[in-house]
């Protein structure tokens, strides 16, 4: 410290308190909500955190000085937590006769109340899903009473909105549905449903997951935010992560009482740092983690990358090539992976 100017040494005081952030937040997904709202509030600053630090070793690099070991510690120490921020490649799987593939898409509404100014979303999301063909597809915040028509889909399970102001889900599938269900999450309008499906001659639970929001604005300018407004968003959300891990531990039992093993779409509106993801996934690989690249940002937000949208997939599956797409007919990004039932 003593050979730094005035300048350097603020530096190295807010760079300090990014890494211990940092590295409090790798604890995080064994917080429970319920015990610590608002500390498990930071799980969502994960990337933003990431980033941060990564910037302050390329400072410190630059400028040859060795508090660079301060970031550089505490992001070896959550290795895996920064690989899952940002991937860079994916082995190369080949297609079987085993292959299928699945999708999960929030398709807000099919943009009912035209919060994106184009009236052709619905028509462009159903020529999407019709180019992908998905064999299954997930659907969060469906909208039963839309015209569109996904005729290719002969086996669907969805939920009803017309009397109880649920957000609906749907599971579209070629695959013919064996049995269907649905659970409720109490004093929520989120819930999940489930499809057993018969695919060649085994079945497998695709589970689909809407977990409660927070509903932040994906264009909200923080820096107009001051700080009444600021603690009144951070105890929102506090109490959005306390119901999520009411609703994401009802879903794990539920999955740990599955007979056939298990597939689970979603979006979770929350990221693979918290509690509710180590939850929810369990013994279940992520899709992404296995075959995708980059970011994989799926909800539109502004600031920095944001990945709350997930495939999970049993462990005797074969993970084959992910997609994230970029089509803004939502706030969300539609996801999509290839299955192998054998490896």
């Amino acid at each position: 410290m003593k050979n730094l100017n005035f300048l350097d040494k603020i530096i190295v005081l807010i760079n300090s308190v990014v890494a211990v952030l940092l590295l409090l937040s790798y604890g995080l997904a064994y917080v429970p909500p319920k015990t610590f709202s608002l500390i498990s509030v930071l799980s969502l600053t994960v990337p933003l955190l990431i980033v941060l630090n990564i910037g302050f070793v390329v400072y410190w690099l630059i400028k040859l000085k060795k508090q660079l070991l301060i970031s550089s510690v505490v992001l070896l120490l959550g290795f895996t937590h920064v690989m899952s921020f940002y991937k860079f490649s994916s082995e190369a799987i080949e297609t079987t006769d085993d292959s299928f593939t699945i999708m999960s898409y929030n398709v807000r509404l099919f943009n009912l109340y035209n919060w994106i100014r184009d009236e052709t979303i619905p028509a462009k999301i159903q020529e999407f899903i019709s180019e992908e063909a998905p064999n299954i597809v997930c659907f969060q915040e469906y909208d039963s009473n839309s015209a569109l028509e996904f005729s290719s889909y002969p086996y669907k399970h969805k939920t009803k909105n017309s009397t109880t102001k649920k957000s609906e889900l749907a599971i579209f599938s070629t695959y013919k549905i064996l049995n269907s269900g649905y659970i409720e999450f109490p004093s929520s309008a989120n819930s999940a449903i489930f499809v057993d499906v018969l695919i060649q001659s085994d079945t497998l639970r695709v589970y689909n997951v809407h977990l409660q929001s927070s509903g932040i604005d994906a264009n909200v300018n923080v820096e107009t935010l001051d700080s009444a407004q600021s603690n009144k968003l951070f105890k929102r959300i506090g109490t959005t992560f306390k119901a999520q891990q009411s609703q994401a531990e009802l879903v794990a039992h539920h999955v740990s009482k599955s007979p056939y093993r298990v597939l689970m779409c979603g979006d979770f509106n929350n990221t693979v740092y918290s509690y509710v993801y180590r939850i929810l996934k369990g013994n279940l690989s992520d899709a992404f983690d296995v075959s995708g690249t980059g970011f994989g940002s799926t909800f539109d937000f502004k600031y920095f990358p944001v990945r709350i949208d997930f495939i999970l997939a049993d462990n005797s599956l074969k993970v084959g090539p992910f997609k994230t797409y970029t089509f803004p007919y939502s706030d969300h990004f539609p996801i999509l992976t290839e299955l192998t039932l054998h490896k």
